[in-house]
């Protein structure tokens, strides 16, 4: 419930009961932990989008008496919260010298439980009571660390890979598809890795299956099959700018399989083979007509020449003669014998 709060605010307009725990306390911490607890102040605007002036934003009307008291314990609230967060920075000093002193108590025994090693791929990201130190990160090399206040987590900064599991994907055009990808991702903040996801590497495989059947999704079949490339690059640029606030770089995103449902594929394997035997045919019946108008041809010009054609029958012959040893009959031209003939009864 909103309420009214005065325009000038500082420890003279604050009631006497509250200005112990006011003192310290900046009149801009005070009014955002104001507009945290859902007050406001003359002329500004609230969450509902109402002014808020000297009455209430709401339609509830509360007595003055109320508002007033409900406003004494509600800043006092606040201003005990502000006391306490500005204690713990104090409590954090006195432990850090604790452990400065334990440590120069068990000098140098304590030199091993202090020193630790972060390879050149490495980052340790510093904890220090709970709260992240001001560098954020150590390494790599030997660094120090505090004992007993100090806690940190390695952060390996390769690229790393991992499997998309095989996703059943419905297609645009209503195909069921099984696609298995490869995620090649490294981490490029470690702080942000730690502090912002709780497993950086597993939120960006959960990832990675929803990015990849949201961008097959809006695909048809033939583009899946053709369109490989487009489909990575497409996925790699939705996954990089989703996992950037967990401080992960996707470096390449890879299809590594996609497989078809077996009726599919026997449908398509008898059109392809179909597709096949067309243009087998096609390409002997042109090699046919070729050679069709190539014996044409040379039986045009064998047809002008007696002698071409005897020499074309004797070469026949002999290509019979020599693939099998047998003994063939073979019919002799009549010009042939005629010739013999006219030569026998010459000589005669």
């Amino acid at each position: 419930m909103s309420l009214y709060v005065p325009q000038e605010l500082n420890t003279s307009s604050v009631p006497p009961i509250l200005i112990p725990f006011a003192g310290g306390m900046t009149r801009q911490n005070l009014m955002s932990r104001i507009r945290m607890h859902n007050l406001h102040v003359p002329g500004q605007k609230n969450s509902h989008g109402g002014v808020a002036g000297g009455k209430l934003d709401t339609v509830e009307k509360i007595p003055i008496r109320a508002r007033s008291q409900s406003w004494l314990i509600r800043t006092r609230h606040l201003l005990d919260d502000e006391k306490l967060n500005r204690q713990v920075p104090i409590i954090s000093k006195c432990l850090f010298l604790l452990s400065v002193l334990l440590l120069l108590i068990t000098f140098p025994f304590c030199i091993p439980f202090c020193l630790r090693v972060s390879k050149e791929y490495e980052r340790a990201v510093v904890f220090r009571l709970g709260r992240l130190i001001k560098r954020g990160t150590k390494g790599p090399g030997m660094f120090f660390i505090m004992p007993c206040i100090d806690t940190y987590k390695m952060v390996d900064l390769r690229v790393l890979s991992f499997d998309v599991p095989s996703q059943e994907i419905l297609s645009r055009d209503s195909v069921t598809v099984s696609v298995e990808a490869v995620i090649y991702f490294r981490i490029s903040n470690p702080v942000i890795s730690v502090t912002n996801v709780n497993d950086a590497q597993f939120s960006t495989k959960l990832l990675a299956q929803t990015t990849l059947r949201n961008v097959l999704g809006t695909k048809t079949l033939s583009e899946i099959l053709q369109e490989r490339d487009v489909i990575s690059s497409i996925t790699e640029k939705v996954l990089d700018d989703g996992t950037d606030p967990w401080g992960v770089k996707v470096e390449r995103v890879e299809i590594k399989d996609i497989r078809l449902p077996q009726m599919l594929m026997k449908s398509m394997a008898a059109e392809a083979e179909a597709a096949r035997d067309a243009r087998a045919k096609i390409i002997a019946a042109d090699g046919e007509r070729s050679a069709s108008r190539s014996m044409v041809q040379a039986a045009d010009v064998i047809r002008g020449n007696k002698v071409s054609l005897h020499l074309r029958y004797l070469q026949t012959l002999i290509r019979i003669a020599a693939v099998h040893n047998h003994t063939y009959v073979v019919p002799v031209p009549l010009e042939i014998v005629k010739k013999i003939m006219q030569r026998l009864r010459r000589k005669s």
